[in-house]
């Protein structure tokens, strides 16, 4: 049957082949243009039966399923959502945070039927003129926009598609939702925790504070300017907790990016310039790295360094790294229903604050250490 319906199908010519169409499924099963489309499309609309027959017959005739460009020019949708990230797509498989991130967006039921397209957006990557770029070219119906620094290039374009955006871990946007934590006030407590335990020579690492690439010793001036929210919201909340002891502000060095090259990097330049007791880590990336760097120079940790990360990442329960807790699978969790909820017609702002967690563990217990330079 498929071999003499075949030559006898539509009009189409592809390639010196005959193009199947919806329309000859239809015919061939003997239902209506509709039924077919529901095969596909609305399978509640059918028997089981009935559904079994169109699917038989249309892989028989080598009808490859409906266009998904035409039919996101009948519904305006193509069921997918583009999840922007402000780095290289190295960082959505390298980083931990990310990871758990996208498993949380992954879990959301709704979702079984939705591809996730990921659009990496690294400062030097992203052309200068609105309206081109990745995030103007992709079909998607909607954005999750995850820790995107104020004035990136990337959300003029963003917004510019005037399609419902979610932001997670970045700046409010007028008229989109925004789901995160309370960064500041979880760094507090976590430098609150060190000075409880009378450490007063403490360092900070932080990944970046804009994407510009630098490294190295922060000044107040570049943290003032900081155009990562989440990591300057960090350095203000350890800084407030020495303001609140009356202690002078902590010495602060920047990664400059992400990779374990630059954590590690880091970590080596404050052990060889900072003589310090403990240090606040903004991620467990850069804590785990300054574990790594310490115990390479005989320092043993917490009695010569104390170190506190950010995150709660799974390699942290291992490391028996004291950190803060953050429910970073429930951020994609809850980013990916409003979105849904919004390409849905559901109207409203919402802003979500997630609750956070100090978790300690033995980075860090009741006896200050020994100043953590390298032996001489």
């Amino acid at each position: 049957m498929a071999r003499s319906q075949a030559t006898k199908c539509g009009k189409e010519h592809t390639g010196g082949c005959l193009l199947v169409t919806m329309r000859d499924v239809a015919e061939a099963v003997g239902v209506s243009h509709a039924a077919v489309s529901y095969a596909y499309n609305r399978p509640d609309k059918l028997s089981e039966q009935q559904r079994s027959r169109i699917l038989t017959v249309a892989a028989e005739l080598g009808y490859p399923g409906p266009n998904p460009t035409g039919r996101g020019l009948r519904t305006g949708k193509v069921d997918a959502l583009g999840l922007v990230l402000a780095d290289s797509l190295a960082y959505a498989f390298d980083d931990p945070g990310v990871a758990m991130l996208m498993r949380g967006i992954s879990e959301v039921g709704e979702l079984t039927q939705v591809a996730l397209t990921l659009l990496p957006a690294p400062l030097e990557a992203v052309p200068a003129t609105v309206g081109t770029g990745l995030s103007s070219r992709a079909l998607v119906d909607g954005f999750l926009v995850y820790a995107m620094a104020d004035h990136h290039p990337v959300l003029e374009n963003v917004l510019h598609r005037r399609l419902p955006v979610v932001v997670i871990d970045g700046p409010a946007l007028d008229g989109h939702s925004l789901v995160g934590i309370d960064d500041r006030g979880a760094a507090r407590e976590a430098a609150r925790h060190l000075l409880a335990l009378g450490h007063r020579d403490v360092g900070v690492l932080v990944s970046r504070l804009s994407p510009d690439g630098r490294s190295g010793p922060v000044s107040r001036a570049r943290i003032a300017k900081a155009r990562d929210r989440v990591m300057k919201a960090r350095v203000a909340g350890y800084q407030s907790a020495f303001a609140e002891a009356k202690i002078g502000a902590p010495r602060v060095i920047e990664a400059g990016g992400f990779s374990a090259a630059q954590s590690r990097a880091a970590a080596e330049l404050l052990l060889d310039t900072c003589p310090v007791t403990a240090v606040l880590a903004a991620t467990d990336v850069l804590a785990l790295a300054l574990l790594d760097a310490a115990r390479a120079r005989g320092l043993r940790v917490p009695d010569d360094l104390a170190v506190v990360g950010f995150d709660d990442i799974p390699a942290a329960a291992s490391a028996d790294l004291t950190t803060i807790r953050q429910p970073q699978a429930e951020k994609g969790q809850q980013a990916a229903r409003l979105l849904l909820n919004t390409i849905d017609g559901e109207r409203g702002t919402h802003f979500i604050t997630l609750p956070t967690e100090l978790v300690v563990r033995g980075s860090t217990d009741t006896r200050p250490g020994k100043p953590a330079t390298s032996p001489r």
